[in-house]
């Protein structure tokens, strides 16, 4: 019995082929459908708009060199993701900002107070701007998870640690963003 790969249909694969063939007129294409989404997860987990720039840019780049090696599997728009996401955490890890080891102790309570966090109604910008106020590796996963939907299997993989840990560092990220929002955000 053979298994086939299921090959993904973008909406744009004509633009998508022309990229292949090296058309910058469909490479230009390309950036404008996703230049700000890509911007946006980059800035989610490096907290600099120039960087983030500067990081979406060489994604790009990248993404065009190596374009014959997308495979349709997952949508063009998921395989550029994966590139922005790495490229950020690759230029958090030149930076030497580790994630937070698992034996860190932190004045959190160890498990989660549903309720504390159901009680807040807050606003999206000030969630925002707590969010960016965590520490890197708290940031990261809880972008990784909330804003980009990734599951904690998937989070471990990219980040190089086990699902386990991800999980983990979620549950006291949320934790420390819950008292963040409590506190209107001031440490």
């Amino acid at each position: 019995m053979k298994i086939s790969k299921t090959v993904y249909k973008n909406i744009h694969q004509d633009i998508i082929d022309n990229c292949r063939k090296r058309d910058i007129k469909a490479q230009f294409q390309i950036y404008r459908l996703y230049y700000r989404n890509m911007y946006n997860i980059s800035l989610r987990i490096v907290n600099d708009s120039r960087e983030a720039e500067d990081i979406m840019q060489d994604s790009f780049l990248s993404a065009f060199e190596k374009i014959d090696s997308y495979s349709g599997e997952v949508s063009f728009g998921a395989w550029l993701k994966r590139i922005v996401i790495n490229r950020s955490l690759d230029s958090l890890k030149k930076k030497k900002l580790d994630l937070l080891p698992l034996e860190e102790s932190t004045d959190l309570p160890a498990e989660s107070d549903e309720e504390s966090e159901n009680e807040y109604s807050l606003k999206v910008e000030e969630i925002h701007r707590c969010i960016n106020m965590l520490p890197d590796g708290y940031r990261i996963i809880i972008s990784l998870y909330l804003l980009e939907g990734f599951d904690h299997e998937e989070i471990g993989e990219i980040l190089g640690i086990s699902a386990s840990t991800s999980r983990s560092q979620y549950s006291r990220a949320r934790l420390k963003l819950c008292n963040m929002l409590k506190n209107k955000g001031q440490q």
